[in-house]
């Protein structure tokens, strides 16, 4: 500036939400139906901007959860994905989004609220086969989500947390072919979770399912990093990922 002095532009935060939970072996997300503009009508991650200027981001993103969505933040584990700062994401002007994401199970039906007109769990394949489009960078930040969650499952045993307490080696399978989009040998993943020593803990128990051979029963073990990680199979093909 030829006067020396510097006026910061104008820039406005907001926050941003990617929850996933399992509903029937498959991998949804919420969105919820813009019912203002820009892009009203639109399918969206719930999210808006910092309600004033004393309020902190991550109460933010716990007020835009319940108000668009109605669910209790407080049962969830918010977890920092990143910040979207891209100049022309919004066209109402220069925002900077703080995006937040949370996986958890057995997560209710959402009411929508607020400026969401409708609010939904969708299954992740609807997105990533463009059979659902989102409004703003959405998409950008759902896949970094996504990849975010197919991380945890390699590093921790968070996938015994959508099982039942006492699972088969099938249904923790059925997890991790959910979230990672893939089919699974059964043969390679049984001897792979095996490895893992103290992620699973057998019951002694079996369940018999149908005519063939029953199936061992587990539960979670005291391990939350896995160690060797249960590395996903590459490469993630187009196909694998719808």
């Amino acid at each position: 500036m030829p006067d020396g002095r510097w006026t910061p532009p104008p820039v406005l935060l907001a926050v941003d939400l990617v929850i996933f939970t399992l509903r029937e072996s498959v991998l949804h997300v919420l969105l919820v139906e813009r019912g203002i503009d820009p892009f009203r009508g639109a399918l969206a991650l719930p999210g808006g901007f910092l309600a004033t200027g004393s309020e902190d981001i991550i109460t933010a993103a716990h007020r835009e959860l319940h108000e668009e969505a109605n669910l209790d933040a407080t049962r969830l584990h918010l977890e920092q994905l990143g910040a979207y700062g891209t100049p022309d994401r919004d066209p109402r002007g220069r925002v900077v989004s703080v995006a937040y994401l949370a996986i958890a199970p057995g997560l209710p039906e959402p009411l929508a609220g607020t400026d969401a007109a409708h609010a939904a769990w969708t299954p992740v394949s609807d997105i990533l086969t463009h059979r659902a489009r989102l409004a703003f960078d959405h998409e950008q930040i759902l896949n970094d989500g996504l990849e975010r969650a197919r991380a945890k499952l390699e590093h921790t045993a968070l996938a015994t947390a959508f099982c039942a307490r006492h699972f088969t080696i099938n249904d923790l399978q059925k997890v991790y072919e959910a979230v990672w989009g893939v089919e699974l040998d059964p043969r390679n993943f049984y001897r792979k979770v095996q490895a893992v020593d103290g992620f699973i803990v057998p019951m002694g128990a079996e369940r018999r399912a149908g005519r063939g051979r029953p199936a061992r029963l587990f539960t979670s073990g005291t391990r939350t990093a896995l160690f060797p990680p249960l590395v996903r199979p590459t490469p993630m093909t187009a196909e694998a990922r719808g």
